[in-house]
This record gives structure tokens, C-alpha cells and sequence, in this order.
């Protein structure tokens, strides 16, 4: 007999054969439950008896069976866990945002909700029935005894959205059963933390292309072995498994005159939504291959995966819901809604074997976070920049190696084959160096744009993940052990799982580059080619450096104003006190820096920003008058504000973003600024400087501050100035404490 099914409910006024009855009626329930706690202390001792695999256990494969290696995944994969969750506000939002439905007692409840109904009717009743119409005492409260379990609590899993991530696999004929198996343990881990995965399988190469305009159906088959392969791999790690989609997709022209710039249309749709979303409330991972089915005659076609995923993206953020000439307005608006609300589409998921979106200096290293509302264009421009030149330098080579052949060919007179006769075979490695470096570039183009298109329709709490195949099956489960015996070494941090608890890239994008590299003694590669992005927020430069560079004020030169009307200076002054916590002395603020403000830095609509000023240092000599080049050249760039909400603190990367825009564009020859000792935000300082120093406390009274600074290498002259300057700047806060900024 189940213990939870022996419910004794206290009763007064028995008899006495009842007072018997409920006697031996206690005694069967008090062996009840000591049979009971002595099966739960078993169960104990017996959990307790069976040890954690170590690395003597290792291979798992063993006559013990897959109940070690389950144990062995599961303690690494909370590990795992617990190492990607870097502070309590992580954890809080990661909580608040993939919270399980609160639990309700069905019956319980609905015996509740008749109970006061019922005593409402007599109340509005007016005649008082005395208790003729509710339940008797003695049957509600007499013992009950069942064989059955007490029903379990009601979860109404419907009212809570199902978070789900989109996930492309890009050339799986790349890709070796090993990786696949890592990924698809990644996808189940990705589950169990509530967020749910559809795959769509890309298999657009250049050689299957040809097939698919060829032989549609032998095509077909291909992408679908592809596909089993995929569903193997996710089937294999327990749980719920996958499930092949091949007939979801639909292809049938729009009409369209324009394209919009937000593609909330397509050729590309989805045939039946319940196909997709009931193995997904099973916990079941749906896989979809990139096939279509026209409207018209339902031939075989092949579809890009980015059509593919566009169209899931639009389908699971609700805008995909089909009109009808009969349809009401409030009628589809509450479509609509219902379709928005009962799935919320987190994250876009590109698995490429380039990895993520290499940056301007050089292909081997990847943009770590990419703020598409202020990146994009420039990135574009730079990857075209970057395959021009090297089309540039390869027609050069190409053309100086011709001109060397035909100049061996007339001056060797035994040299006489005809001309089209032989092709060098370096100019045939050119030319294939060539076109490798189109193709990555445009794949990298794609996969860009495919991004933001998908963002571009859905909240701007969604975001995207680039990384590489090999990076996603980096899970913990997978640990490989040193050559050293006895001496086992966790893998890094699996990105997707990071990124799905923190929101946030492995590494912070506002780190130096030299912080992300490998030190000369350690073995370890802290880079990622994973790139993390984001719809972001735009950025308001206050000037541009981009159109004018920030220089030190001049005799001739207007500075500028926090009075500009460019500036919303209310927004601005509770952005300061809001994260600061303090009131801001504004008269005596802006009287401080009028006439050597430098610029700002304004994120999104007022959520970050950062005040820049040119200070002159004390140390200067009374020869060099203000405003002439030697005294320009003497002043000191100094971060005066650096501001965020606190409810943007820590979320959506607004420092970050703002961060990386002072040390990039406006202030890239280094910039310096203080803090006091003991703030909380130093460690972040500490990270993004390239060097700091204790101002001693002997020299500034009560006061202990700690200076840093960006450039790189500063001599003793300029250090002399940064530390007077940072000795010398007067705080402006309208409550004469003396205390730190």
C-alpha cells in the first residue's frame, strides 16, 4: 500500500466501534510508513553505496552498464552548470525567464472554489438555510482509506510559454558520428533546462546543389540519411528523442511587388504548426530537413535552410497566421495573440564548421558579441573590403606570374609549346585560393543576414549563436582525460549552454584581444570562434568619430555642450543619479566641464552612456598656454561618467556595447579613469584595463582611489599626469558628502 494513499483525517465524536476501527486503522497506517522509511533509508544506503565513477572507472563502457556513465553525465553536467552561472543576477534572470509553472492541487482547489461558491449562493440567498445545503460533517470528515495514490499536483503546462531554440546544422556530411553524438548530448542537456530545440538540417553544398536541380528525388534521400544520422545521434542520449519531419515544409510564390526590409513574408512556410509543436510539448526534438513541396502540383524541391528557418521563425513568432476574407479583425488579432503566446522563440542557433563571423583583422579570430543595430553595415563592408582585396592581390600575382612565363618561354628556345597548350599550376592555385576565400566570405555574408532577418521579427530579448560543431559537442559529458594518468581535465564551457543560463558570450567582448589569447606558457586556447548577437540597441555618438575625430579643445574650437539640444539632458542627469544612487549637483556639473567636454556616448534610449572630458593636468607648466598644440598635446583623456541603469546592469550587455565603442572608436590611443577602492564594479574595471595603480591614501585625506587606464606602454611623464589628474577632479554631487565617485 502506497503511503501518500493512507490519508487519516481526524474525526470527533466517534463511537465506540469506530474509536476501534480508527485504532487498527492506525496501526496498518503505522506499518505503513516504517515498511515505507525503510525502503526510502534502503534506497539511501544503496545510492550512497554505489561511488561516483573517477578516472579508474573510465571507459564507462563497462559490465556495470550505462547506469555509471549516466551518473558520470549527469554530475558533470551539473557542474557544468553551476561553472556557467557566473553571479546571482545571472542565475535570477536565467530563473525568472525559464521559471517552471507553479504547481496547483486539482482537487484541492476545485473542492475550495464549490465550498465558497456555495456559501456565496446562501449569502445572496437571503434566507438563512442554516447548514441544509453544505456537505455533511461527518462524511467530509471521516477516515478514508484507498489502495490508489493521492492524485498528484495540477500543472497547466499551456499557460506557461514553450521556449524553444532554432538550430541549423550546416554540411552534417562533415561532421563524424563522434561530433554528432556530442551535439545531440548538448541538445538533451539544453531541454532538461528548459529550453527545446528544432533542428533544420543544411545540406546546400556545392555538390548536392547539382543534384537537387538533377535528380529532386535522389537528392531527397541524401539529405535524408543526413537527417537519420542526426535523429540517431539525439535518440541515443535517452529522454524523448527526435522525431524526422520531411513533408512540413511548403512552397507556393508570393506576390509581393517590393521586398520589405523586415521579411515577414516568404515563399517558404509551414504546411501544419502541430506538427512542430506537439512533439515539442512531448519534449521531443523535431528535425526538419530542408525540403518543399510546392502548392500546386506537390513536387520535390530543394529549399535553402535559411528559407527554412525564416519560415519557422516566422511561424513560431506568430506573424505567419493565414487571413481569410471572413476573418474579423479582433478574430485574427486574437489568433495572433495565442500564437505569440504560447511560444517564445530565444535563441537562433547556426552550427558552421567556419564558426562565427571573423573580424576585420584577421580570419583566424571571430567578433565574441555583435550589436547588429550599430555593426552590421560596418561588418558587411569590412568581409567585402576583405575578399576585394584579396581579389586584388591575386589578379596581381596571377598577372606577374604570366608575364614571368612568357618571358621563360621566348627567351628558352627549346621551349615552344603553343599557348593554351599548359596551364601553370600556380596560377591554378590562385585561382582556387580564390574562390575558397568567396565562398567563406559569403558564407559568413549568409549566415549575417540570416540573423538578422530572424531577429528582426522577434522580441528583442531573442538573440543568435555562431559557433562550430566541434564547440557545441564540447559537453561535459564528453570529458577527455590527460595523457598524465590519474590527472583528468574538464573540457571549456559548452557556449550554447553558457549562453542559454547567462545571456551572454563565454567572453566579454569588451575584454582587450590580447586577454582572449593563449599565454606563451600555457597550453590552454582561451579564443572561441563562437559569436554571440544580438538586435542590440543603437548608439548615439555626441560628435561622430567617424565624420569628426575628438581632439583636445583649441583656441578656435567650439566644445561641446551638454546643453545641445541634441542631448536630452533630463533623461541623461536621472541615468547618472539612477546608477549612481546619488543626486547630481547639475549646474555645477556642467559649469565643471564646459569647456573641456570631449564627447558622449548615449546607448539606446538612455539605458548606458559615457561623458568623456580633456582634462589638464596640474603638473603642467605655466609656459604652455591653453589652446596651443604643446598644451593640446599635455591633456589627459578622461572618463568622467560611465553610467548604466541598474535595471540594464548586467543584462543585455549595455556595458559592454558602451565599453567597446570608448576604447574602439572614440578613444583607441587609451583613455583613463578612477574609482573608488572598494567598488563592486573594480573587477570589471580591473579585466578592461591595461593597467592600474593605487593612489595612496596619504596623498588625498580621507579618500582612496584607484586609477586606470587603456594605452598601452605610458612613459612617466604621461603617468605623472593621469595621477594628478585623477587627484584633482572635484565630484559634483548635490549632497556635499565627501564621497567617492
Amino acid at each position: 500500500m502506497n503511503v501518500h494513499g493512507a490519508a487519516i483525517i481526524k474525526r470527533s465524536g466517534l463511537s465506540k466501534t469506530a474509536r476501534n476501527r480508527k485504532h487498527c486503522d492506525r496501526n496498518l497506517a503505522q506499518r505503513v510508513c516504517g515498511l515505507a522509511t525503510e525502503s526510502v533509508n534502503s534506497t539511501v544506503r544503496l545510492a550512497d553505496a554505489i561511488p561516483l565513477p573517477t578516472n579508474e572507472d573510465l571507459p564507462l563502457q563497462d559490465h556495470r552498464g550505462k547506469g555509471l556513465a549516466n551518473k558520470h553525465s549527469e554530475r558533470n553536467f551539473f557542474l557544468d552548470v553551476l561553472s556557467s552561472t557566473s553571479g546571482k543576477r545571472e542565475a535570477k534572470a536565467y530563473l525568472s525567464r525559464f521559471k517552471p509553472p507553479s504547481p496547483h492541487a486539482k482537487n484541492g482547489l476545485v473542492s475550495e472554489q464549490s465550498r465558497i461558491k456555495t456559501t456565496e449562493k446562501i449569502h445572496h440567498s437571503g434566507v438563512n438555510l442554516g447548514g441544509l445545503f453544505l456537505p455533511a460533517r461527518a462524511i467530509d470528515e471521516s477516515p478514508f482509506f484507498g489502495q490508489d495514490t493521492v492524485p498528484r499536483t495540477f500543472v497547466d503546462i499551456s499557460s506557461e510559454p514553450l521556449h524553444v531554440a532554432l538550430v541549423g546544422i550546416k554540411s552534417p556530411h562533415l561532421i563524424d558520428d563522434q561530433i554528432l553524438h556530442g551535439i545531440g548530448l548538448t541538445l538533451s542537456q539544453l531541454a532538461k533546462l528548459g529550453l527545446n530545440c528544432i533542428v533544420v538540417v543544411d545540406a546546400q553544398h556545392e555538390q548536392a546543389q547539382k543534384l537537387s536541380s538533377e535528380q529532386p528525388l535522389l537528392w531527397r534521400t541524401s539529405v535524408i540519411e543526413q537527417a537519420d544520422r542526426i535523429v540517431s545521434a539525439i535518440d541515443c542520449q535517452g529522454g524523448r528523442g527526435a522525431r524526422l519531419l520531411d513533408s512540413v515544409i511548403g512552397v507556393s510564390p508570393t506576390k509581393d511587388e517590393h521586398t520589405p526590409s523586415v521579411k515577414v513574408r516568404g515563399d517558404v512556410r509551414v504546411l501544419h504548426r502541430n506538427l512542430l509543436l506537439t512533439p515539442l510539448r512531448r519534449g521531443v526534438v523535431p528535425v526538419v530537413v530542408s525540403v518543399g513541396y510546392t502548392s500546386l502540383d506537390q513536387k520535390v524541391v530543394a529549399v535553402s535552410a535559411a528559407d527554412v528557418m525564416l519560415a519557422l521563425t516566422r511561424e513560431l513568432a506568430g506573424i505567419a497566421q493565414c487571413s481569410t476574407p471572413d476573418d474579423k479583425p479582433e478574430q485574427l488579432l486574437q489568433r495572433i495573440w495565442t500564437a505569440q503566446r504560447g511560444v517564445s522563440l530565444d535563441r537562433i542557433i547556426i552550427l558552421d564548421q567556419l564558426g562565427g563571423v571573423p573580424s576585420t583583422s584577421s580570419m583566424r579570430e571571430s567578433h565574441v558579441f555583435i550589436n547588429l543595430e550599430q555593426e552590421y553595415e560596418a561588418i558587411c563592408d569590412d568581409l567585402l573590403r576583405l575578399k576585394d582585396s584579396h581579389k586584388t592581390k591575386t589578379q596581381y600575382e596571377v598577372a606577374h606570374r604570366a608575364s614571368t612565363l612568357s618571358t621563360s618561354r621566348t627567351s628558352n628556345p627549346l621551349f615552344k609549346i603553343e599557348e593554351g597548350e599548359i596551364v601553370p599550376a600556380p596560377m591554378q592555385a590562385l585561382t582556387h585560393r580564390q574562390s575558397t576565400i568567396d565562398l567563406l566570405v559569403d558564407n559568413h555574408l549568409n549566415s549575417l543576414q540570416l540573423v538578422r532577418d530572424a531577429l528582426a521579427i522577434l522580441p528583442t530579448s531573442s538573440s543568435a549563436l555562431l559557433t562550430t560543431p566541434q564547440e557545441a559537442a564540447n559537453s561535459i559529458g564528453h570529458s577527455s582525460l590527460s595523457k598524465m594518468p590519474g590527472v583528468s581535465t574538464r573540457p571549456f564551457r559548452n557556449p550554447l549552454i553558457h549562453n542559454l543560463l547567462t545571456d551572454k558570450p563565454i567572453f566579454s567582448s569588451s575584454l582587450p584581444r590580447a586577454r582572449l589569447l593563449p599565454s606563451t606558457n600555457s597550453t590552454q586556447n582561451l579564443s572561441t570562434p563562437a559569436t554571440f548577437i544580438k538586435r542590440g540597441m543603437p548608439l548615439t555618438f555626441l560628435p561622430d568619430p567617424r565624420i569628426e575625430t575628438w581632439k583636445p579643445p583649441t583656441a578656435l574650437s567650439l566644445p561641446l555642450q551638454l546643453s545641445d539640444p541634441r542631448i536630452d539632458l533630463a533623461r541623461l542627469v536621472h541615468l547618472i543619479e539612477d546608477s549612481f544612487g546619488r543626486k547630481l549637483d547639475v549646474k555645477r556639473y556642467m559649469t565643471r566641464i564646459s569647456q573641456n567636454l570631449a564627447g558622449i556616448i548615449i546607448a539606446g534610449s538612455y539605458e548606458g552612456a559615457a561623458i568623456l572630458t580633456w582634462e589638464a593636468s596640474p603638473n603642467l607648466p605655466p609656459s604652455l598656454l591653453p589652446g596651443t598644440p604643446a598644451y593640446a598635446a599635455r591633456m589627459v583623456p578622461y572618463l568622467d561618467k560611465f553610467a548604466v541603469l541598474k535595471r540594464s546592469q548586467g543584462a543585455g550587455g549595455v556595458a559592454d556595447i558602451v565599453f567597446s565603442a570608448m576604447v574602439r572608436d572614440c578613444f583607441p590611443k587609451g583613455v583613463v579613469w578612477r574609482s573608488r577602492r572598494d567598488n563592486p564594479v573594480n573587477k570589471w574595471y580591473f579585466e578592461r584595463a591595461k593597467g592600474t595603480w593605487k593612489i595612496p591614501v596619504k596623498e588625498q585625506g580621507t579618500q582612496g582611489w584607484t586609477m586606470f587606464w587603456t594605452k598601452e606602454g605610458i612613459d612617466g611623464e604621461e603617468f605623472d599626469d593621469y595621477a594628478a589628474v585623477c587627484r584633482s577632479v572635484e565630484t559634483s554631487w548635490a549632497d556635499g558628502k565627501k564621497l567617492l565617485d
